[in-house]
């Protein structure tokens, strides 16, 4: 007698696929829709309809799926079959190949119309590498092949739910009902989420690189991060929010989760540092936007020793002549005597004492080697002066005019563009027409101390099979301002 395993026995699946006008839920729309209903082994109902996008539909979409504007015309829009929808799905589990992209078109049509909508979701392409991870491979073509399932219709949304449907039920026959069932359990169990959060929220997240938002009450904005796997970042968050009082708090607070997606780690990056110091959240403890920046030069004296001094207004095209970016005088200060007592340098010549005739007062300690008095070599002096304060000099900027850094995703196909000069990231665009368009020279960045050290650490450590680097005219030069 068989054994008698809930999951596969009292449970109704609904294997769905959607045609859709594009690859966005944000923007593109559903087509068509097509889904199976199977419960304890048996096919209990198909549902199928065409939908009008209320858009047109691109000849490569015609090509890709054979749906056209024309036969979309006559069809029902969804809000005139989501009623109808949701229904059918109703106490189902949402089974789709790639599902976070059916799941998030159904859920996005729905937010259209001002209603929510939310079902356990079962991804086949997660099934499949869990029960056959010897296959590098799980798209819908590849699992055909490889399993000699039946020859569909591909791009039509019956068709490959024919073919998800096929492959569930083989690799059930194949694994055995316990394993498979096991398999199951372990995908549908979701991770725990903020009891104000919908308990499918991390479905919707994006697995690859960009910044998220947490927000509260009001829409207060709590928290921004930035991840290479937006998702995984996420549920970690969740996963991790009773560790500290500070994410009990987040998680107590927290009512609504925002993401914005970028082609890489850099562009991430650099939209958290922007995004925290221009909207200040709650919860960010680094990275606030600093009022004032004071860096040190190094100047000749009358008796041609290099006297340290505190720059207030640091000049953007000649940065490799300042040492340090520090947010206050008490921070350059600190730098000095950390300098002063490493290297044995004169406290009046770093602007540490006050200036006046005879020694410093580390010189009677033996931590000054006589420059104050004339005592050592001004040569000398200045060549120790210059070794001890070279780590702490800025890059000049190495190129005639501004750079793009190339980024792309290669789990989505996304590609941006990073416009860089001075160290400061100036704009964003998605290839290089957009580049040429790019009024530059009407542009205005504000110099940020996290900005330059991030930026001049990518810049400056670039190799060919990470970023490519677009040279830009040197003439379009946006204006670097210093705070």
């Amino acid at each position: 007698m068989t054994e008698t395993i809930p999951l596969l026995d009292d449970t109704t699946f609904a294997f769905l696929d959607l045609e859709t006008t594009g690859g966005s839920a944000g923007s593109d729309r559903i087509t068509e829709i097509g889904i199976r209903f199977w419960r304890a082994g048996q096919v209990i109902g198909d549902w199928q309809t065409l939908v009008n996008p209320q858009t047109r539909i691109s000849s490569f979409i015609e090509r890709l799926t054979g749906i056209s504007n024309a036969m979309v015309a006559e069809a029902p829009t969804f809000e005139q079959v989501a009623d109808e929808l949701r229904a059918q799905l109703q106490d189902t589990v949402f089974v789709a190949h790639n599902a976070r992209f059916d799941y998030g078109f159904v859920k996005s049509e729905f937010r259209r119309l001002g209603q929510a909508f939310s079902a356990p979701v079962l991804c086949t392409v997660k099934l499949s590498r869990l029960l056959y991870p010897e296959y590098r491979r799980h798209n819908m073509d590849a699992i055909i092949a490889r399993h000699g399932l039946a020859e569909v219709q591909r791009h039509r949304a019956m068709g490959d739910v024919a073919a998800m449907f096929e492959f569930f039920t083989h690799a059930l026959q194949d694994k055995g009902r316990v394993r498979f069932s096991t398999a199951l359990a372990g995908l549908l169990k979701r991770p725990s989420v903020p009891s104000h959060l919908a308990a499918d929220v991390l479905d919707e997240l994006p697995r690859g690189p960009g910044v998220y938002r947490f927000y509260g009450e009001n829409d207060v904005l709590l928290y921004v991060g930035k991840s290479t796997n937006i998702a995984q970042r996420v549920a970690s968050h969740f996963s991790g929010d009773h560790n500290t009082s500070r994410g009990v708090r987040i998680s107590e607070s927290l009512r609504r989760v925002e993401w914005t997606e970028t082609a890489g780690e850099l562009g991430a990056l650099l939209l958290e540092l922007k995004q925290i110091k221009r909207l200040s959240p709650l919860f960010n403890r680094r990275s606030r936007a600093a009022k004032t920046l004071v860096s040190i030069e190094l100047v000749p004296n009358e008796e041609g020793y290099l006297q340290a001094r505190l720059a207030w207004e640091i000049e953007p095209h000649r940065l490799g002549d300042y040492y340090g970016l520090f947010r206050s005088k008490k921070d350059a200060e600190r730098a000095l005597s950390g300098i002063a007592q490493k290297n044995d340098l004169c406290n009046q010549l770093l602007g540490l004492e006050p200036a006046r005739q005879g020694p410093c007062f580390q010189r009677a300690l033996g931590r000054c080697r006589g420059a104050c008095e004339g005592g050592e070599d001004v040569v000398r002096y200045n060549l120790r002066a210059q070794i001890a304060f070279h780590g702490l000099r800025l890059k000049t900027w190495p190129w005639d005019g501004p750079v793009g850094v190339v980024e792309q995703d290669p789990r989505s196909g996304r590609r941006e563009i990073l416009v860089i000069y001075n160290w400061m990231h100036v704009a964003t665009v998605n290839d290089e027409t957009e580049l040429d368009n790019l009024a530059l020279a009407n542009t205005r960045v504000t110099f940020d101390l996290d900005s330059y050290k991030l930026v001049a650490k990518a810049l400056l450590g670039l190799d060919g099979g990470r970023h490519r680097l677009i040279r830009l005219p040197a003439l379009a030069q946006p204006e670097v301002l210093m705070p």
